[in-house]
């Protein structure tokens, strides 16, 4: 099947021609934040300039709103795997989550137990972590190992036990790059009866999701991470949300999935999202739209792992430089963690955005237990991510500008 060019994506990204400090940007805060195709930003004001009304009434406009709504769950459902009905929307994927967490609080009580992971960004720990304090529930952290950035499963079993009623677990470290084995840990919530909550906010953009291969129950991603606006997307099962005792007014909507959608929705970044996984899709031929998809994410998986081997084994040929998580040959994304000797992270990005107009995050990434396990949340981790309009000589530009800051 044919799928697009790097060079054909990236004439769709109006921000790949800023220029900065007389370089034209290479971004590499995808994981972050990606930057935003010409076609969602269309669809977006299309809807604002000819549609925009709130939903649920019978005037054109309205009706118009409600359509674009489920035509957006079904779009979604190709991208997930899922039904259009197990298809919520919200602001982001914490806030999404913090609402699931309340509502599985409202059942739980002393003596139940979650197991969270210190891989997770803080957004699948906090919603969890709140229940101890509100309702007394056990957290059990599942450690990382540092040699290798993964996950310890021989721990990972002994912390789920019988009074376990959820297990929470990313899909990919935002902050190493992991990849989890998403369908072992749901066989381990399986056999004690426990829910599985994923957090596929990093994956989202690298591979493409499919919730019944993964068996869980929840799965949230965040759509600014795959080349849309903020808007945050929820997968549940479908008899789950119409059983969670989600906190809603009496006068909302009760059914699935509308019951778990707190007040108005920001519908123009909704249409947004579905044009991000139209404009994917878009990028390969196929009968269907998840045929379509499957090739985009096969082949861009397959060229991201060829940039994060570049940027991985050109860090590793610098002297002064440590990079973390897993290797290229273990599951990972193309996204690297990685310190410059006696460079603080904010530092460093500074002078490779002034120097070299490369841009990188900094930081923890709300992944602050990885950086503390490493012994670096003093300073941080500057983190460099390839997206589908990352270029190997951007690669090239990057780890030459990492080289300076060593000699300067």
């Amino acid at each position: 099947m044919h799928m697009a060019s790097v060079e054909d994506i990236r004439s769709h990204f109006p921000a790949l021609e800023r220029i900065h400090s007389g370089l034209p940007v290479a971004y590499f805060d995808g994981p972050g934040g990606t930057q935003v195709p010409r076609d969602v930003v269309a669809a977006m004001e299309g809807y604002l300039t000819r549609h925009n009304a709130n939903a649920g009434w019978a005037y054109p406009t309205s009706v118009e709103t409600d359509e674009a709504l489920e035509a957006a769950r079904a779009t979604f459902a190709s991208f997930l795997g899922c039904l259009p009905s197990e298809v919520a929307f919200g602001a982001n994927m914490t806030t999404l989550a913090f609402h699931v967490a309340r509502a599985l609080g409202r059942q739980l009580a002393p003596g139940d137990e979650i197991v969270v992971t210190e891989l997770d960004h803080l957004a699948n720990v906090a919603p969890w972590e709140a229940l101890s304090v509100e309702r007394g529930v056990t957290l059990r952290t599942v450690p990382l190992v540092p040699d290798t950035g993964t996950l310890d499963w021989a721990a990972f079993e002994t912390a789920v036990g019988p009074a376990t009623r959820l297990v929470a677990v990313g899909a990919a470290s935002n902050a190493l790059g992991t990849i989890n084995e998403v369908p072992r840990a749901a066989a381990i919530a399986r056999s004690v009866g426990a829910l599985l909550f994923v957090d596929a906010v990093h994956l989202a953009p690298h591979e493409l999701m499919d919730v019944g291969e993964m068996e869980c129950d929840f799965l949230a991603c965040s759509a600014y991470k795959f080349y849309g606006p903020h808007v945050g997307v929820l997968f549940a099962r479908e008899r789950l949300l119409s059983e969670l005792d989600v906190p809603r007014l009496r006068c909302a909507a009760d059914t699935a999935p509308e019951r778990l959608e707190t007040g108005t929705l920001n519908f123009e970044g909704i249409v947004g999202a579905a044009a991000a996984v139209d404009f994917l899709a878009s990028l390969a031929t196929g009968s269907t739209e998840r045929e379509r998809l499957r090739t985009v994410f096969f082949t861009l998986h397959e060229r991201g792992a060829v940039l994060g081997r570049q940027l991985w084994d050109g860090l590793g040929a610098l002297d002064g430089v440590r990079r973390y998580g897993p290797p290229p040959e273990l599951p990972r994304t193309p996204t690297v963690a990685f310190t410059v000797e006696n460079v603080p992270s904010v530092e460093a990005a500074s002078r490779l955005a002034e120097r070299q107009a490369t841009f990188l995050s900094h930081g923890d990434f709300y992944a602050s237990a990885v950086v503390e396990r490493y012994g670096k949340a003093d300073v941080g981790f500057l983190r460099a991510g390839c997206a589908c309009y990352t270029t190997s000589e951007e690669v090239d530009r990057l780890l030459a500008g990492v080289g300076e800051l060593i000699t300067t």
